[in-house]
Protein backbone atom coordinates (compact mmCIF):
# COMPACT_ATOMS: atom_id res chain seq x y z
CA UNK A 1 0.00 0.00 0.00
CA UNK A 2 2.64 2.52 1.18
CA UNK A 3 4.57 1.89 -2.29
CA UNK A 4 1.67 1.71 -4.79
CA UNK A 5 -1.22 3.23 -3.39
CA UNK A 6 -0.52 6.02 -0.66
CA UNK A 7 0.86 8.67 -3.40
CA UNK A 8 -2.90 9.01 -4.34
CA UNK A 9 -4.87 7.55 -1.96
CA UNK A 10 -4.48 10.05 1.39
CA UNK A 11 -5.83 13.10 2.29
CA UNK A 12 -6.75 15.76 -0.36
CA UNK A 13 -5.27 14.05 -3.21
CA UNK A 14 -6.37 12.55 -6.69
CA UNK A 15 -7.81 9.36 -4.94
CA UNK A 16 -11.72 9.11 -3.51
CA UNK A 17 -10.53 7.15 0.01
CA UNK A 18 -7.60 7.91 1.84
CA UNK A 19 -5.59 4.12 2.57
CA UNK A 20 -2.54 5.18 4.60
CA UNK A 21 -3.34 3.40 7.93
CA UNK A 22 -4.76 -0.66 8.51
CA UNK A 23 -8.42 1.08 9.92
CA UNK A 24 -8.66 2.79 6.69
CA UNK A 25 -7.67 0.32 4.26
CA UNK A 26 -10.18 -2.63 6.07
CA UNK A 27 -13.36 -1.71 4.81
CA UNK A 28 -12.33 -1.70 1.03
CA UNK A 29 -10.31 -5.04 1.39
CA UNK A 30 -12.66 -7.24 -1.32
CA UNK A 31 -12.89 -3.87 -3.28
CA UNK A 32 -9.41 -3.31 -3.53
CA UNK A 33 -8.46 -7.04 -3.93
CA UNK A 34 -10.70 -7.28 -7.12
CA UNK A 35 -9.50 -3.73 -8.49
CA UNK A 36 -5.46 -5.09 -8.09
CA UNK A 37 -6.54 -8.62 -9.41
CA UNK A 38 -8.38 -6.90 -12.85
CA UNK A 39 -5.50 -4.59 -13.19
CA UNK A 40 -7.72 -1.85 -12.49
CA UNK A 41 -5.57 -0.76 -10.00
CA UNK A 42 -2.79 1.08 -9.35
CA UNK A 43 -3.40 2.64 -12.95
CA UNK A 44 -0.98 1.31 -15.15
CA UNK A 45 -1.78 1.50 -19.05
CA UNK A 46 1.29 0.44 -20.67
CA UNK A 47 1.48 -2.92 -22.55
CA UNK A 48 4.52 -4.61 -20.86
CA UNK A 49 5.65 -5.91 -24.34
CA UNK A 50 7.13 -2.49 -25.12
CA UNK A 51 9.70 -0.61 -22.97
CA UNK A 52 10.45 -0.53 -19.53
CA UNK A 53 9.72 2.30 -17.43
CA UNK A 54 11.67 3.50 -14.09
CA UNK A 55 7.98 4.99 -12.38
CA UNK A 56 6.09 1.64 -13.43
CA UNK A 57 3.06 1.53 -10.54
CA UNK A 58 2.05 -1.89 -11.48
CA UNK A 59 1.75 -5.29 -9.57
CA UNK A 60 3.87 -8.16 -10.03
CA UNK A 61 2.25 -11.79 -10.06
CA UNK A 62 3.76 -11.96 -6.41
CA UNK A 63 2.51 -8.74 -5.17
CA UNK A 64 -1.43 -9.32 -6.56
CA UNK A 65 -1.04 -12.72 -4.93
CA UNK A 66 0.29 -11.49 -1.31
CA UNK A 67 -2.81 -9.14 -1.63
CA UNK A 68 -5.51 -11.89 -2.51
CA UNK A 69 -4.10 -14.26 0.08
CA UNK A 70 -4.24 -11.67 3.17
CA UNK A 71 -8.35 -10.88 2.21
CA UNK A 72 -9.02 -14.14 1.56
CA UNK A 73 -7.45 -14.83 4.92
CA UNK A 74 -9.89 -12.16 6.66
CA UNK A 75 -7.84 -9.57 6.18
CA UNK A 76 -6.43 -9.21 9.68
CA UNK A 77 -4.59 -6.63 10.58
CA UNK A 78 -0.99 -8.54 12.05
CA UNK A 79 1.23 -7.32 14.81
CA UNK A 80 1.75 -3.12 15.34
CA UNK A 81 5.84 -4.51 16.58
CA UNK A 82 5.61 -5.64 12.80
CA UNK A 83 4.59 -2.91 10.74
CA UNK A 84 6.86 -1.05 9.01
CA UNK A 85 7.40 2.91 9.68
CA UNK A 86 4.40 4.93 8.41
CA UNK A 87 4.90 6.66 5.24
CA UNK A 88 5.83 10.54 5.27
CA UNK A 89 4.89 13.31 2.89
CA UNK A 90 5.13 16.95 3.07
CA UNK A 91 1.50 18.82 3.38
CA UNK A 92 0.41 19.35 0.16
CA UNK A 93 2.57 18.67 -2.32
CA UNK A 94 4.31 15.26 -3.52
CA UNK A 95 8.06 17.14 -3.98
CA UNK A 96 8.96 17.46 -0.74
CA UNK A 97 8.87 21.31 0.80
CA UNK A 98 9.13 23.63 -2.46
CA UNK A 99 11.70 26.37 -2.21
CA UNK A 100 8.94 28.76 -3.89
CA UNK A 101 5.28 28.06 -3.97
CA UNK A 102 3.61 31.14 -6.67
CA UNK A 103 -0.16 31.04 -6.40
CA UNK A 104 -2.49 32.59 -9.44
CA UNK A 105 -2.57 36.05 -8.76
CA UNK A 106 -6.97 36.42 -8.20
CA UNK A 107 -9.39 33.46 -7.00
CA UNK A 108 -11.23 32.83 -10.17
CA UNK A 109 -15.19 31.95 -9.88
CA UNK A 110 -15.87 28.86 -11.72
CA UNK A 111 -20.03 29.29 -12.44
CA UNK A 112 -21.94 26.30 -11.92
CA UNK A 113 -22.67 25.45 -15.12
CA UNK A 114 -22.24 26.25 -19.47
CA UNK A 115 -18.80 25.78 -21.00
CA UNK A 116 -15.93 27.55 -19.74
CA UNK A 117 -13.34 28.90 -22.79
CA UNK A 118 -9.57 28.58 -21.63
CA UNK A 119 -8.69 30.82 -18.74
CA UNK A 120 -5.33 32.35 -18.60
CA UNK A 121 -3.74 33.81 -15.60
CA UNK A 122 -0.12 35.64 -15.60
CA UNK A 123 1.93 36.18 -13.16
CA UNK A 124 5.42 37.68 -12.85
CA UNK A 125 8.28 35.36 -11.01
CA UNK A 126 10.19 37.74 -9.98
CA UNK A 127 13.25 35.74 -10.09
CA UNK A 128 16.59 38.38 -10.60
CA UNK A 129 18.38 35.52 -11.69
CA UNK A 130 17.96 32.43 -13.84
CA UNK A 131 16.43 29.20 -12.17
CA UNK A 132 17.41 26.04 -12.63
CA UNK A 133 14.13 23.57 -11.05
CA UNK A 134 14.42 20.05 -10.03
CA UNK A 135 10.92 19.24 -9.74
CA UNK A 136 7.87 21.42 -10.08
CA UNK A 137 4.37 20.09 -9.22
CA UNK A 138 1.22 22.42 -9.94
CA UNK A 139 -1.83 22.00 -7.42
CA UNK A 140 -5.28 23.23 -8.28
CA UNK A 141 -6.82 25.14 -5.78
CA UNK A 142 -10.72 23.50 -6.15
CA UNK A 143 -9.77 20.11 -8.25
CA UNK A 144 -13.34 19.20 -8.64
CA UNK A 145 -13.43 21.55 -11.36
CA UNK A 146 -10.01 21.59 -12.47
CA UNK A 147 -9.59 19.72 -15.92
CA UNK A 148 -6.04 20.38 -16.47
CA UNK A 149 -3.23 23.05 -15.88
CA UNK A 150 -0.39 23.27 -18.27
CA UNK A 151 1.92 26.28 -16.72
CA UNK A 152 4.49 27.56 -19.35
CA UNK A 153 7.54 29.60 -18.49
CA UNK A 154 7.58 33.07 -21.09
CA UNK A 155 10.59 34.31 -21.23
CA UNK A 156 11.38 38.63 -21.36
CA UNK A 157 10.34 40.09 -24.04
CA UNK A 158 8.45 37.00 -25.66
CA UNK A 159 5.39 37.51 -28.16
CA UNK A 160 3.42 34.84 -26.39
CA UNK A 161 0.65 36.47 -24.89
CA UNK A 162 1.81 39.64 -25.13
CA UNK A 163 -1.34 41.53 -25.32
CA UNK A 164 -2.79 39.82 -22.25
CA UNK A 165 -2.77 41.70 -18.91
CA UNK A 166 -1.16 40.48 -16.04
CA UNK A 167 -2.63 39.84 -12.49
CA UNK A 168 -6.18 39.17 -14.47
CA UNK A 169 -8.43 36.14 -15.62
CA UNK A 170 -8.34 36.42 -19.27
CA UNK A 171 -10.92 34.09 -20.60
CA UNK A 172 -9.63 33.07 -24.74
CA UNK A 173 -12.97 32.41 -26.68
CA UNK A 174 -13.23 29.19 -28.74
CA UNK A 175 -10.22 27.34 -29.74
CA UNK A 176 -8.68 30.42 -30.11
CA UNK A 177 -5.34 30.01 -27.48
CA UNK A 178 -4.68 26.53 -27.38
CA UNK A 179 -2.11 24.74 -25.25
CA UNK A 180 1.37 27.14 -25.52
CA UNK A 181 0.29 28.38 -29.19
CA UNK A 182 -0.68 24.75 -30.74
CA UNK A 183 -3.39 26.96 -32.71
CA UNK A 184 -0.56 27.38 -35.42
CA UNK A 185 -1.33 24.51 -38.54
CA UNK A 186 1.82 22.47 -39.37
CA UNK A 187 3.88 24.31 -41.88
CA UNK A 188 4.22 20.72 -43.62
CA UNK A 189 3.29 17.46 -43.26
CA UNK A 190 1.03 16.09 -40.63
CA UNK A 191 2.98 16.37 -37.49
CA UNK A 192 4.81 19.44 -35.77
CA UNK A 193 6.63 19.97 -32.20
CA UNK A 194 4.43 22.77 -30.08
CA UNK A 195 6.06 24.73 -27.95
CA UNK A 196 9.87 24.14 -29.30
CA UNK A 197 9.90 27.24 -32.21
CA UNK A 198 10.19 30.35 -30.52
CA UNK A 199 12.56 29.26 -27.84
CA UNK A 200 11.02 32.07 -25.66
CA UNK A 201 8.44 30.32 -23.91
CA UNK A 202 8.25 26.52 -22.67
CA UNK A 203 5.78 24.28 -20.88
CA UNK A 204 7.24 23.42 -17.53
CA UNK A 205 4.98 21.43 -15.85
CA UNK A 206 0.86 20.13 -16.90
CA UNK A 207 -1.36 18.92 -14.06
CA UNK A 208 -3.79 16.37 -15.04
CA UNK A 209 -6.02 14.06 -13.33
CA UNK A 210 -3.91 11.07 -11.91
CA UNK A 211 -0.82 12.95 -13.25
CA UNK A 212 2.63 12.82 -11.39
CA UNK A 213 4.62 16.22 -10.38
CA UNK A 214 7.87 16.95 -13.23
CA UNK A 215 10.85 15.89 -11.87
CA UNK A 216 14.27 15.23 -13.52
CA UNK A 217 17.25 13.40 -12.87
CA UNK A 218 20.60 13.77 -10.63
CA UNK A 219 22.38 16.94 -12.69
CA UNK A 220 19.42 17.52 -14.30
CA UNK A 221 17.01 20.94 -14.72
CA UNK A 222 14.62 22.52 -16.30
CA UNK A 223 15.70 26.75 -17.33
CA UNK A 224 12.91 29.75 -16.18
CA UNK A 225 15.01 32.50 -16.97
CA UNK A 226 15.22 35.72 -14.81
CA UNK A 227 12.26 38.17 -15.59
CA UNK A 228 9.98 35.31 -16.56
CA UNK A 229 6.19 35.24 -16.23
CA UNK A 230 4.56 32.06 -15.50
CA UNK A 231 1.07 31.51 -17.26
CA UNK A 232 -1.09 29.62 -15.45
CA UNK A 233 -3.79 27.58 -18.66
CA UNK A 234 -6.72 26.85 -16.91
CA UNK A 235 -9.19 24.52 -18.09
CA UNK A 236 -12.42 24.05 -15.66
CA UNK A 237 -15.07 22.34 -16.27
CA UNK A 238 -18.71 23.05 -14.44
CA UNK A 239 -19.49 20.24 -11.71
CA UNK A 240 -23.05 22.25 -11.09
CA UNK A 241 -22.12 23.96 -8.44
CA UNK A 242 -19.96 27.43 -7.84
CA UNK A 243 -16.76 26.83 -6.94
CA UNK A 244 -13.60 29.07 -6.23
CA UNK A 245 -9.78 28.01 -7.42
CA UNK A 246 -6.32 29.60 -7.29
CA UNK A 247 -4.35 26.82 -8.07
CA UNK A 248 -0.43 27.47 -7.34
CA UNK A 249 2.34 25.60 -8.64
CA UNK A 250 5.95 24.77 -6.23
CA UNK A 251 9.28 24.20 -7.52
CA UNK A 252 12.21 22.43 -5.80
CA UNK A 253 15.61 24.62 -7.12
CA UNK A 254 18.72 22.46 -8.40
CA UNK A 255 21.58 22.56 -5.73
CA UNK A 256 24.50 22.25 -7.73
CA UNK A 257 24.21 23.67 -11.62
CA UNK A 258 22.92 21.13 -14.01
CA UNK A 259 24.94 19.38 -16.68
CA UNK A 260 22.08 19.01 -18.53
CA UNK A 261 18.56 20.74 -19.37
CA UNK A 262 15.33 19.28 -19.72
CA UNK A 263 13.01 20.58 -22.20
CA UNK A 264 9.15 19.33 -22.55
CA UNK A 265 7.57 19.84 -25.63
CA UNK A 266 4.51 17.57 -27.20
CA UNK A 267 4.17 16.06 -31.02
CA UNK A 268 0.54 17.39 -32.60
CA UNK A 269 -1.52 16.32 -35.53
CA UNK A 270 -3.70 20.16 -35.32
CA UNK A 271 -5.49 18.81 -38.73
CA UNK A 272 -7.01 15.82 -37.16
CA UNK A 273 -10.55 15.19 -38.41
CA UNK A 274 -12.76 11.95 -37.60
CA UNK A 275 -15.56 10.93 -39.01
CA UNK A 276 -19.13 10.30 -37.39
CA UNK A 277 -19.67 6.68 -36.01
CA UNK A 278 -15.74 5.98 -36.86
CA UNK A 279 -15.46 3.08 -33.83
CA UNK A 280 -11.68 3.23 -34.18
CA UNK A 281 -10.40 5.50 -35.92
CA UNK A 282 -6.37 6.07 -36.47
CA UNK A 283 -4.65 9.60 -36.77
CA UNK A 284 -1.15 9.81 -36.67
CA UNK A 285 2.04 12.52 -36.05
CA UNK A 286 5.26 12.84 -37.60
CA UNK A 287 8.35 14.57 -36.93
CA UNK A 288 11.65 14.65 -37.39
CA UNK A 289 14.88 15.48 -34.92
CA UNK A 290 17.08 17.63 -36.12
CA UNK A 291 19.72 17.11 -33.24
CA UNK A 292 20.73 14.66 -31.61
CA UNK A 293 18.62 14.29 -28.67
CA UNK A 294 17.76 12.49 -25.39
CA UNK A 295 14.40 11.10 -25.31
CA UNK A 296 13.34 10.49 -21.55
CA UNK A 297 9.81 10.48 -20.55
CA UNK A 298 6.35 10.27 -23.22
CA UNK A 299 3.08 11.52 -21.96
CA UNK A 300 0.05 10.49 -23.98
CA UNK A 301 -3.23 12.98 -23.82
CA UNK A 302 -6.30 12.75 -25.88
CA UNK A 303 -9.97 13.53 -24.72
CA UNK A 304 -13.19 11.38 -24.38
CA UNK A 305 -12.82 9.90 -27.52
CA UNK A 306 -9.03 8.64 -27.32
CA UNK A 307 -8.98 4.57 -26.98
CA UNK A 308 -5.32 4.06 -27.55
CA UNK A 309 -2.10 5.91 -28.21
CA UNK A 310 1.35 4.47 -29.22
CA UNK A 311 4.88 5.92 -29.90
CA UNK A 312 7.41 4.98 -32.72
CA UNK A 313 10.97 5.85 -33.25
CA UNK A 314 12.19 5.75 -36.91
CA UNK A 315 16.38 5.90 -36.97
CA UNK A 316 18.52 6.92 -39.72
CA UNK A 317 19.70 3.59 -40.26
CA UNK A 318 15.29 2.67 -41.28
CA UNK A 319 15.18 0.89 -37.87
CA UNK A 320 11.83 0.94 -35.85
CA UNK A 321 11.09 0.65 -32.29
CA UNK A 322 7.78 1.19 -30.35
CA UNK A 323 8.49 3.08 -27.07
CA UNK A 324 5.27 2.74 -25.57
CA UNK A 325 1.60 1.33 -26.41
CA UNK A 326 -1.19 2.37 -24.53
CA UNK A 327 -3.93 -0.23 -26.13
CA UNK A 328 -6.68 1.05 -23.37
CA UNK A 329 -6.18 4.66 -22.86
CA UNK A 330 -7.85 6.58 -20.41
CA UNK A 331 -9.20 9.84 -19.91
CA UNK A 332 -9.63 10.08 -15.94
CA UNK A 333 -6.09 8.53 -15.63
CA UNK A 334 -3.54 10.37 -17.61
CA UNK A 335 0.15 9.08 -16.58
CA UNK A 336 3.53 10.01 -17.82
CA UNK A 337 5.76 7.20 -18.64
CA UNK A 338 9.48 7.85 -17.65
CA UNK A 339 12.07 5.78 -19.38
CA UNK A 340 14.20 3.30 -17.33
CA UNK A 341 16.49 3.86 -19.96
CA UNK A 342 16.74 7.13 -21.66
CA UNK A 343 17.08 6.78 -25.28
CA UNK A 344 19.24 8.71 -27.51
CA UNK A 345 17.36 9.63 -30.56
CA UNK A 346 20.02 10.40 -33.68
CA UNK A 347 20.09 13.62 -35.79
CA UNK A 348 17.20 12.61 -38.13
CA UNK A 349 14.95 10.43 -36.13
CA UNK A 350 11.57 10.16 -37.14
CA UNK A 351 9.49 10.09 -34.06
CA UNK A 352 5.53 9.12 -34.66
CA UNK A 353 2.49 9.45 -32.16
CA UNK A 354 -0.09 7.39 -33.68
CA UNK A 355 -3.91 7.89 -31.74
CA UNK A 356 -7.09 5.96 -32.01
CA UNK A 357 -10.11 7.14 -31.22
CA UNK A 358 -13.85 5.94 -30.61
CA UNK A 359 -16.68 7.71 -32.43
CA UNK A 360 -19.02 5.23 -32.10
CA UNK A 361 -22.09 4.85 -30.02
CA UNK A 362 -20.10 1.91 -28.46
CA UNK A 363 -18.12 4.55 -26.62
CA UNK A 364 -19.61 5.46 -23.17
CA UNK A 365 -18.21 8.30 -22.62
CA UNK A 366 -18.82 9.68 -26.26
CA UNK A 367 -20.43 13.11 -25.99
CA UNK A 368 -22.06 13.11 -29.83
CA UNK A 369 -21.29 9.68 -32.45
CA UNK A 370 -23.00 11.58 -34.53
CA UNK A 371 -20.31 14.98 -34.80
CA UNK A 372 -17.22 15.10 -37.05
CA UNK A 373 -14.61 16.12 -34.56
CA UNK A 374 -11.75 17.67 -34.82
CA UNK A 375 -9.11 19.65 -32.70
CA UNK A 376 -10.29 22.03 -29.86
CA UNK A 377 -9.86 22.69 -26.19
CA UNK A 378 -13.35 21.39 -24.90
CA UNK A 379 -13.76 17.85 -23.82
CA UNK A 380 -15.92 17.05 -26.38
CA UNK A 381 -13.86 17.82 -29.32
CA UNK A 382 -10.25 16.06 -29.34
CA UNK A 383 -6.09 16.36 -29.21
CA UNK A 384 -3.50 14.27 -30.35
CA UNK A 385 -0.58 15.64 -28.14
CA UNK A 386 1.90 13.22 -27.67
CA UNK A 387 4.05 14.85 -24.77
CA UNK A 388 7.86 14.05 -24.57
CA UNK A 389 10.95 15.32 -22.32
CA UNK A 390 13.99 15.50 -24.24
CA UNK A 391 17.07 16.24 -23.02
CA UNK A 392 19.92 18.31 -24.06
CA UNK A 393 23.03 19.91 -23.03
CA UNK A 394 23.00 23.25 -20.83
CA UNK A 395 24.31 25.76 -23.81
CA UNK A 396 21.95 23.68 -26.20
CA UNK A 397 18.88 25.17 -28.21
CA UNK A 398 15.58 23.49 -28.05
CA UNK A 399 14.60 24.95 -31.11
CA UNK A 400 17.28 23.17 -33.13
CA UNK A 401 15.30 19.85 -32.47
CA UNK A 402 12.46 20.92 -34.28
CA UNK A 403 14.04 22.75 -36.83
CA UNK A 404 17.86 22.44 -38.93
CA UNK A 405 20.15 25.01 -37.98
CA UNK A 406 20.36 27.79 -40.93
CA UNK A 407 23.43 28.16 -42.75
CA UNK A 408 24.52 31.34 -44.17
CA UNK A 409 24.13 30.78 -48.30
CA UNK A 410 27.19 32.54 -49.89
CA UNK A 411 26.53 35.46 -51.91
CA UNK A 412 26.48 34.89 -55.94
CA UNK A 413 29.39 35.98 -57.85
CA UNK A 414 28.04 37.66 -60.38
CA UNK A 415 24.73 38.89 -61.50
CA UNK A 416 22.22 41.49 -59.59
CA UNK A 417 21.42 41.28 -55.83
CA UNK A 418 18.94 39.60 -55.26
Amino acid sequence: MQNRCQECHRTGEAAPMSLMTYKEVRPFAKAIEHAVATKKMPPWHADPHFGKFANDRSLNEKEVNTFSAWVKGGAKEGKASDAPAAREFASGWTIGKPDVVIDMPVDYKVPASGTIDYTYFIVPTGFTEDKWVEKIEVRPGASSVVHHVVLISRAPGSKYLAEVPKGVAHVAKGNGSTSAGSTRKPDTGIGSFIGLGGGDYEMVSVYVPGGVAYETKPGQARLIPAGSDLIFQMHYTANGKETIDRSRVGMVFARQAPTERVVNTFIANLNLEIPPGAGNFRVDANVKVHQDVVLQSLFPHMHLRGKAFEYVAKYPSGETETLLKVPAYDFNWQLTYQLAKPLLLPKGTELRATAWYDNSPNNKYNPDPKSQVHWGDQSWEEMLAGFVDFVIPVNASPRDIAFPKKTATPAPSTGPAR
